[in-house]
């Protein structure tokens, strides 16, 4: 009886692995075309091919190193700073929500959240719910995303004298295009569509008055307070 229960549930785990992994392959393949754009635009403002892949690899947050870029370019780093710290402030409620269900002690958790970004959150909420992700997805998209991201990094800094602007190539289309996918399949409740509406006006009243960051702060506030 063993063996045939084996064989009844291992087909169902690798339905599973092939599932997630069909839902994490095209969010990796544009989070890797985003990289190339970043890596591109580094290139563009005079930032070292080394010093592009490291921040990638060390920081691993797409808005945040596109802001950075654009304030090193005008001679502003702390302006890199204050607009990458208001960018990242989103992460506060998707690290709570992801706390629970990263496996690990203390220190393991705390390495892992690393990889809790904004698309492999989506895809663990897809998996799981909103209140509690999928860990595991949460996990694994976050590593092969990280991967993606640090590649294409690297090929946008090597390639971006070649490549030029990433606007004409259409590349920095790829983020938003990727992140509306993403949202879609989560508007089947009547709170998230509350939720994303409040994002959305809030975002759009601000961002002709502040900086992107504030915007984007206020938008995740204000699409929190709707959610609950």
């Amino acid at each position: 009886m063993g063996s045939g229960q084996y064989r009844l549930v291992a087909p169902t785990e690798r339905g599973r692995e092939r599932g997630a992994w069909a839902a994490i392959a095209p969010v990796v393949a544009a989070v890797g075309v985003f990289g190339i754009s970043y890596g591109v635009l580094a290139s563009a403002a005079g930032v070292p091919a080394w010093e592009t892949v490291m921040m990638s690899m060390l920081v691993f947050a797409g808005s945040a190193q596109f802001a950075a870029v654009s304030s090193f370019a005008i001679g502003s780093p702390a302006g890199a700073v204050v607009s990458g710290v208001l960018l990242n402030s989103r992460y506060l409620a998707t690290g709570a929500a992801a706390a629970p269900v990263l496996p690990g002690g203390r220190w393991r958790r705390f390495l892992l959240a690393q990889l809790v970004v904004d698309e492999s959150f989506a895809l663990g909420v897809g998996a799981g719910s909103p209140e509690r992700p999928d860990g595991r997805m949460l996990v694994t998209a976050g590593a092969a995303e990280w991967l993606c991201w640090v590649t294409g990094s690297a090929i946008g800094a090597l390639l971006g004298p070649v490549l030029g602007d990433p606007q004409r190539l259409g590349l920095d289309a790829a983020f938003p295009a990727l992140f509306v996918a993403l949202l879609r399949p989560m508007l089947d409740r009547s709170d998230a569509v509350k939720s994303a509406v409040a994002g959305l006006a809030v975002a759009a009243i601000l961002r002709p008055f502040v900086p992107s960051g504030v915007a984007l702060a206020g938008a995740a506030v204000a699409g929190l307070l709707a959610y609950r």
